[in-house]
C-alpha cells in the first residue's frame, strides 16, 4: 500500500519512515560507504511474523512475502503457516515477483535488488543504491550532458538513499525496476549487469515511479502526480501518456485479456483496453486509497483499499464489487493462494482472507 508524503521526504509515510535511519547512514560526507544494513543479513526472530509486510506473490504453489528489515516469509500451505527465509540485507523490501516457480526478484530501500533461484528460500544481492548511482553517473558521462553529469554526481554523493518501489519481468532474464525520483534500471541477463533507463524517460520533474507492468514489448509506468509512461519497444524509448488523473497512481495491473488497470489515491482506478491511450474510470465505491491489486484468470481482477476492502472487477464492467473487510487492516499487497484464499500483506503482518464468492 502506498502512503503519499511530502515531495521532499518521499513516497510513503510508512516506507520512508522505516528508511529514515538508513538514509541518514547513507548520507555521509565524501565518498559514501556501504551502510551496515546492506552488509548484514536479516535477523531471524519470532517478531518477523507480525512485522510490517509490504508485498506478497506466488512462486509456483509457494507464497513469498517481503517487508521491513529484510524480512521474507514463505508459506507452503496457502498461508496457514509461515517460515522466515535467509536474506543478506536488513533493509525494507517493497516488492517481490517471480518469473517462474523458482526464479524471482525483490527490491527495496537503499536501491537494493535481490534474486532468488530456490523459490525464495535464499537470496543474493545483485545491486544496491551505490551501484545504481555509479551506473547513472557512467551513463551521464558517456552522454556528455553536463546537467545530467551534475545530477548523477549528486546522486553518487547522496549514497544509497533512494528506494525501489516495484519491479516487472518479461522473462527470467529481462527485469525492470523502478523507484524514487524517476529511478529505473533494467537487466537482460538475469541481473548480472544493469543499465539505467531513467535518461530515456520523459519525466523532467523526476517524479517517483510507483508501478511498472509489461506485456510483450509494451511497458507501462505509473507514478506520482498522475504520471503515466509507455514503451512499445521493450524499454528502448518511452512516451508520456495523457493522464486521466492528477493525483498519484500507486500501482498497475495487466489482465490476461489485455486490460490495464491503474489505481491510486482516494479510491481512484482507471481501466485501459489499448495499453494506455484511452482510460475509463472505474467505480470503486471507496473514498480511501487503493494500494494493491492483482489480475485473476478469465479477466477478473482484485483491488484492495487502504481499509482492507476487497474490490472485485471484470474487464467488461466499470463497477467493482465491494467486499467489506471483516477485520480491517492496512493492506499493502495481495495475491491468491493455491486453495483460492486471498493472502494479503499488511502493516500488521500476513492475513488469510476467504476465497472470493461466486459472481
Amino acid at each position: 500500500m502506498l502512503y503519499p508524503v511530502p515531495r521532499k521526504i518521499g513516497r510513503r509515510t510508512v516506507l520512508l519512515g522505516l528508511c529514515a535511519s538508513a538514509t541518514a547512514m547513507a548520507q555521509l560526507t565524501g565518498a559514501p560507504e556501504t551502510p551496515a544494513a546492506l552488509r548484514q543479513p536479516s535477523v531471524h526472530t519470532k517478531k518477523a511474523f507480525g512485522a510490517v509486510m509490504l508485498a506478497v506473490t506466488r512462486a509456483g504453489k509457494r507464497l513469498v512475502a517481503v517487508g521491513e528489515r529484510g524480512t521474507v516469509l514463505l508459506s507452503d500451505d496457502s498461508g496457514l503457516s509461515w517460515q522466515q527465509a535467509q536474506v543478506p540485507v536488513q533493509v525494507t523490501l517493497t516488492a517481490v515477483r517471480f518469473a517462474n516457480a523458482r526464479t524471482g526478484w525483490a527490491v527495496g530501500h537503499m536501491g537494493v535488488v535481490l534474486r532468488s533461484e530456490d523459490a525464495g528460500a535464499t537470496w543474493l544481492k545483485q545491486m544496491d543504491g551505490l551501484q545504481a548511482a555509479a551506473l547513472l553517473l557512467q551513463a551521464a558521462q558517456q552522454s556528455g550532458d553536463e546537467k545530467a553529469i551534475a545530477n548523477a554526481q549528486r546522486t553518487v554523493e547522496e549514497g544509497a538513499d533512494k528506494p525501489f518501489f516495484d519491479l516487472e519481468f518479461s522473462n527470467d532474464q529481462r527485469v525492470y525496476v523502478v523507484g524514487a525520483y524517476g529511478l529505473m534500471l533494467s537487466t537482460a541477463d538475469g541481473g548480472k549487469t544493469w543499465a539505467p533507463l531513467s535518461p530515456r524517460l520523459p519525466n523532467p520533474k523526476n517524479l517517483h515511479l510507483y508501478g511498472v507492468r509489461a506485456s510483450g514489448n509494451t511497458l507501462l509506468l505509473a507514478g506520482e502526480q498522475g504520471l503515466l509512461l509507455r514503451s512499445t519497444d521493450g524499454g528502448a524509448s518511452f512516451t508520456a501518456l495523457e493522464s486521466p488523473y492528477k493525483g498519484s497512481f500507486f500501482g498497475l495491473l495487466h489482465s490476461p485479456e489485455a486490460v490495464w488497470v491503474a489505481y491510486g489515491l482516494r479510491g481512484t482506478a482507471y481501466r485501459s483496453k489499448d495499453a494506455g491511450t484511452r482510460w475509463e474510470p472505474l467505480e470503486t465505491g471507496v473514498p480511501m486509497a487503493v494500494g494493491a491489486g492483482m489480475a485473476l484468470p478469465h479477466g477478473d481482477f482484485v483491488l484492495m483499499s487502504q481499509a482492507g476492502d476487497t474490490l472485485v472487477g471484470h474487464n467488461d464492467s466499470a463497477s467493482l464489487r465491494r467486499i467489506a473487510a471483516q477485520d480491517p487492516v492496512p493492506v499493502s499487497g495481495v495475491t491468491q493462494a493455491e486453495d483460492g484464499h486471498l493472502i494479503v500483506a499488511s502493516l500488521r503482518g500476513m492475513h488469510r482472507l476467504p476465497p472470493l464468492p461466486a459472481p
